[in-house]
């Protein structure tokens, strides 16, 4: 069964940084994609940084010049490092994964959130 596990979350005053770690784990054959994705309250969850087996990057502008991603594909992890915090920043965290399971068949997984408190 694929789990991605999420850590890192907590808070922080604005200003501050903290870095979010994801790793999947169980049967599959590759990882074809790994993101992030947030939910603030009372808002629908959005992309903050994705990172494609590919090559490609993504950055929501909100995010740019603050966050990076990266990805260790021998650990099967992703991280977001997150820098200058501020409250717009607050939220439950998602890592999303798209694993391929068989070959030429991927699936969407979606991790257990972590919180993200940042107070001015």
């Amino acid at each position: 069964q694929v789990q991605l596990v999420e850590s890192g979350g907590g808070s922080v005053q604005a200003g501050g940084s903290l870095r979010l770690s994801c790793s999947a784990s169980g049967s599959f054959l590759s990882i074809n994609a790994m993101a992030w994705y947030r939910q603030a309250p009372g808002k629908q969850r959005e992309l903050v940084a994705g990172d494609t087996t590919g090559g490609s990057i993504y950055y929501a502008d909100s995010v740019k010049g603050r966050f990076t991603i990266s990805r260790d594909n021998a650990k099967n992890t992703v991280d977001l490092q997150m820098n200058s915090l501020n409250p717009e920043d607050t939220g439950v965290y998602y890592c999303n994964a798209v694993l391929e399971e068989v070959a030429g068949l991927a699936y969407n997984y979606w991790g257990q959130g972590t919180r993200v408190t940042v107070s001015s």
